[in-house]
Order: structure tokens, then C-alpha cells, then sequence
């Protein structure tokens, strides 16, 4: 039998951290819903099982599968996504800077701008694709690169390893990439030189929109160290039954996100061709400035899509309030297609000059295209164009 790092994803996806229940041998694990664990004797308890904020077995069962699929050392999942960053950020002290992705989810920009200076760490955003502009942004005071990639809504594509590689050539920085967009399936930040990746599992990892939830991933024992103590300590931590949500969900991640990135291909084909859309951004089209760069860095080009219409934002707003298929709501990575406004949702605490700088207009319409028939989709755009 093969050695378990060199399974493949799919097998990955079904097998790794799962256990049959230790009583009745049952294929999936039972969920213990326990708050604490008896111990053995005062002061000595059974593995790493005393209380619930700092282990859980359904909690290290999802941790284990995520780590494999990641080809990480060490993961600790979280309660949401934004924890997940929070997580991270409280490894840097007052002094400390980031340099961070010019484009990026709006909540994590919000931690960036209410949490983080207010606290005397200091952020500045750059297109990390210029090389020279990022060498000269970093002082002694860098702590940490920031980036997304695809970033969201703009779904441009930073080379991961580059950035590391002059992260590295300083003094040592921190790589964090925000991996969410992606999953693990189609990108693996850490084999490209990342130190640490994070996921809102919220999204594709959890695939069903029913769950919050986040990780954090990296191969550093340091950081590892630092990461485990805040999770238990700050206990922003998901309930067990969210655990085992999540372990579900990987088993079919892989051909999910098979089916995500087919139909939205598909959905962008189709778009680049319909009137009334003035701009597609999708990687997955040569038409994509990081294309290439998308080719060599992912395995596919995932399921999200960017469109920029004709005409003002009332219009955009107009045009997602009329598909049918497509919820009109926040969130993404779902079996069920969604639409929303960047502007007017998931970036509206974004300052406008900030969002039109890196091309989040009032036109712009951001679509997570699910795992629904492409045909489907496709004439559900066509009616709210008025095609």
C-alpha cells in the first residue's frame, strides 16, 4: 500500500483523517458533542482530549484531511474565515508592517484598517506583481506579505513564488496567502513558498453554504507553536458538528470544484460574446492578462467569474436582482450559483477612491458559478441581459 502522502487527491479527499467509530466500527466517525473530557487521573488526560476549546476529535480528524490535501505539516481550523486571519495577525506587534495585495476581501481589509492600525501596525497595498515596487516597499519594520491569489473581485493572479522568493532575500517575511478562491485542489501556496495559508472553509471547502468556518496551514513548527496557543486561547474555535460538516464536504471537494471550474468556462465563453457586458475577467480566458501565469500556478482556473456591464451601477444592480438561478447574496464556493454588487456588499467599507484605483467600479458584478447545468446558467444571463 502506498504511503499516505502519495495518495491522490481523490483518495486524499475520502480517506485521510477518517477513523471508523471506535464502538460499533461504523464508516464515519461518531461527532462528540463534549464540552470536556475525564481525565485519567488529576493532571493526566487521554491524548490531547481535556477540553473542548483546545482539541476535539472531530475537530483534528478535519485538520488532518485538510492538512493532506494542503501538503501541510500543521492546520488549525477556526470558526469563520475572518478568525482565521485574526489568528495570523496576532503574531505581529505594534511597529510591525504588512504588505498586502492592492486587491482583496473586503473583510480582511477591514481588519487590516479598524484592528490592525489602529494598533500601530502599519499596512500598505501594492500590485505585488512589480517586482521592484515590492522590493523597495520592504523596511526593517516588514513583518509580513499579504496577498490573495486569484484576489477578489479582480481575480488577478500573483506569482506566488516570486513573491516568496524576495520575501525570502530579506529578512526572512512572512508569505501569507489567502488560498480561499482556489482550494486546495487547484493550488498549493506552500510547495510555492508560502509560510503560512489560510481559507475562509466557509466557501468551497465546505461547498454546501450551511457552515462557517476557517484554517489556517503552514509547515513552520514556530509558527505552529504561536497558532495552536491563539486558537485555544482566543477560542474562536467551530463546533464539532461543523468539524464533521466540513470532513464531509472534502470527500467530494475534488469533483465539485471539477464541475465549478468546467461550467464557469463555460459561463465566461459565453459572456466574452453577449452584448452588454463591457469587460470578463475570468482566468481561464487568454483574454486574462495572467493567463500564463494562471496555467502554470493553478490546475484550473476555478469557479469564479468577474463581469463589468455597460452602463452605470443601477444597471448592474438591476441585473442581479433579475437571474433566478443565481442568489443574489454575499459568499461564494457554494453547489448553488450567486451574484453580488462588490461595491454595494462585499467591499462598501472599502474606501471608493481605494476600490476604483484597482478597478472595483460600480458596474461591477461578481459571480460564483456553481455546480448546476452550464446551459442552465447561461440563459439565466441571457434573460436578466435581455438577451
Amino acid at each position: 500500500m502506498k504511503d499516505k502522502k502519495e495518495w491522490g487527491v481523490n483518495t486524499k479527499a475520502v480517506h485521510a483523517g477518517v477513523e471508523p467509530g471506535p464502538k460499533y466500527n461504523s464508516v464515519n466517525p461518531p461527532i462528540y458533542m463534549s464540552s470536556t473530557f475525564l481525565h485519567q487521573s488529576p493532571g493526566k488526560y487521554f491524548e490531547d482530549y481535556e477540553y473542548s476549546r483546545g482539541a476535539n476529535p472531530n475537530r483534528n480528524a478535519f485538520e488532518e484531511a485538510l492538512c493532506s490535501l494542503e501538503k501541510a505539516e500543521h492546520c488549525f481550523a477556526v470558526s469563520s474565515g475572518v478568525a482565521a486571519a485574526d489568528i495570523i495577525l496576532r503574531t505581529l506587534s505594534s511597529g510591525d508592517e504588512i504588505i498586502s495585495g492592492d486587491d482583496l476581501y473586503g473583510g480582511t481589509h477591514r481588519l487590516f484598517s479598524k484592528l490592525c492600525e489602529p494598533a500601530g501596525i502599519k499596512v500598505s497595498y501594492l500590485d505585488l506583481n512589480n517586482a521592484e515596487l515590492l522590493e523597495k516597499a520592504i523596511t526593517p519594520a516588514t513583518r509580513m506579505i499579504w496577498l490573495e491569489s486569484p484576489t477578489n473581485p479582480m481575480l488577478k493572479i500573483f506569482d506566488i513564488k516570486k513573491v516568496s522568493e524576495i520575501a525570502q532575500s530579506k529578512h526572512p517575511l512572512d508569505l501569507v496567502v489567502d488560498n480561499t478562491f482556489c482550494s486546495p485542489i487547484l493550488q498549493n501556496p506552500l510547495e510555492l513558498g508560502a509560510s503560512v495559508v489560510m481559507h475562509s472553509t466557509t466557501k468551497y471547502i465546505g461547498g454546501h453554504s450551511d457552515l462557517l468556518g476557517g484554517a489556517v496551514l503552514t509547515n513552520s513548527d514556530e509558527l505552529a507553536s504561536k497558532f495552536k496557543f491563539f486558537q485555544s486561547a482566543a477560542g474562536a474555535i467551530p463546533s464539532p458538528f461543523d468539524c464533521y460538516l466540513m470532513s464531509r464536504s472534502l470527500k467530494t471537494l475534488p469533483l465539485r470544484i471539477d464541475k465549478h471550474c468546467a461550467n464557469a468556462l463555460e459561463v465566461a465563453k459565453f459572456l466574452e460574446s453577449a452584448s452588454g457586458v463591457s469587460r470578463v475577467i475570468y482566468p481561464g480566458l487568454e483574454s486574462h492578462p495572467d493567463h500564463q501565469l494562471a496555467k502554470k500556478q493553478m490546475n484550473d482556473f476555478g469557479g469564479m467569474i468577474s463581469i463589468e456591464l455597460d452602463g452605470d451601477g443601477d444597471k448592474a444592480k438591476k441585473f442581479c436582482s433579475e437571474l433566478e438561478l443565481f442568489g443574489l447574496a454575499v459568499s461564494l464556493g457554494g453547489v448553488e450559483s450567486l451574484v453580488e454588487h462588490p461595491a454595494t456588499m462585499t467591499h462598501w467599507g472599502i474606501p471608493k477612491k481605494q476600490r476604483l484605483e484597482v478597478g472595483i467600479t460600480d458596474s461591477l458584478v461578481r459571480l460564483s458559478i456553481g455546480v448546476e447545468d452550464s446551459k442552465d446558467l447561461i440563459a439565466d444571463i441571457s434573460c436578466a441581459l435581455g438577451l
